[in-house]
């Protein structure tokens, strides 16, 4: 992935809470990509850290479908409850490659936004509980606090329960 990908990616973010008055702050910290040491930069609890993975599934044998799904950072991901959302055969992780494809950076900095229609985006309940959460913004050294009130307006998220722990 070229450094012009996340770049834009980040752009692409800031304009969009911006064209919708979303409340954010940007936090600029050592390049980490690991949720629970860069919570630890940032200043926060695990909990109100967005963990966010795409997963792949597949719909019988010739179709594949792509979720990003987004756990608290104290959680894990429930493959199995997103096999069952979309009545799939078998799911996984997404390969490295596809994954920073469809999120338009590298792992580490995906966002809990999709810009790409192969993409739909499911959020855990358990992130929205908070006021705000956090999370790497298509950087390992910049992080957004957003307002997780803005957050379901701007990306409208599907909510399934699909974290583990």
């Amino acid at each position: 992935m070229a450094a012009d990908d996340t770049y834009d990616t980040y752009g692409k973010l800031l304009t969009l809470l911006d064209e919708h008055t979303a409340a954010y702050r940007v936090i600029e910290h050592a390049p980490e990509g690991g949720t629970e040491a860069v919570s630890l930069l940032r200043g926060h609890e695990l909990a109100q850290a967005a963990k966010c993975i795409i997963v792949m599934v597949k719909i019988g044998k010739k179709e594949k479908r792509y979720a990003l799904v987004v756990v608290p950072g104290d959680k894990r991901i429930d493959i199995a409850a997103v096999k069952a959302l979309y009545g799939g055969t078998y799911a996984s992780f997404a390969s490295a490659d596809i994954a920073e494809e469809l999120a338009g950076s590298p792992s580490g900095t995906i966002l809990p936004f999709s810009f790409d229609e192969r993409l739909e985006l499911i959020v855990d309940p358990g992130l929205l509980e908070h006021p705000e959460f956090y999370f790497n913004a298509a950087r390992l050294d910049r992080s957004l606090a957003l307002s997780t009130a803005d957050y379901r307006a701007v990306a409208e998220p599907r909510v399934e329960a699909v974290a583990l722990g």
